[in-house]
């Protein structure tokens, strides 16, 4: 077999390889960039348990032990295990997660997203509604 035939040959083989792979990247890249929005039926779940000083407290105790790795001690997105995942944690002190409804923030705890794991059956539903409630804490801007 002639020499431009062996090295067309793999030429194409080459540009096969990398024309897949840029293919599985794109296509990684944009599952991982579509919004994360609940459906509309958890959107619209009333959080039922107040945010009083009690549930503060239970709530903290189970974001510092569970989600502080990734979302970092502030909310702000930066633990330590932050750097290596993709997408990022989210910031829980962000405009954004501020405009979501506390349904859909239970939904999301509950259900998960790659890297986030799903917590509905790591938390009881009462928990789960409390970590919502010490999210809410995490921003401190004043109010207007």
């Amino acid at each position: 077999m002639p020499k431009s035939s062996i090295i067309s040959k793999m030429s194409i083989r080459t540009s096969v390889f990398i024309l897949i792979l840029t293919s599985a990247i794109f296509v990684r890249v944009q599952a991982q960039s579509k919004p994360w929005i609940a459906p509309p039926d958890a959107k619209s779940l009333k959080n039922p348990i107040p945010g009083d000083a009690i549930t503060l407290k239970e709530g903290g105790a189970i974001y510092t032990a569970n989600c502080t790795p990734c979302h970092g001690t502030k909310g702000k997105g930066d633990g330590p295990a932050a750097a290596a995942l993709d997408p990022k944690p989210a910031d829980h002190t962000s405009v954004a997660l501020l405009s979501e409804t506390d349904g859909s923030l239970f939904y999301k705890i509950s259900e998960g997203r790659k890297p986030m794991p799903q917590y509905k059956t790591t938390f009881t539903e009462k928990q789960r509604w409390e970590l919502v409630d010490y999210i809410r804490t995490l921003n401190k801007t004043p109010k207007k």
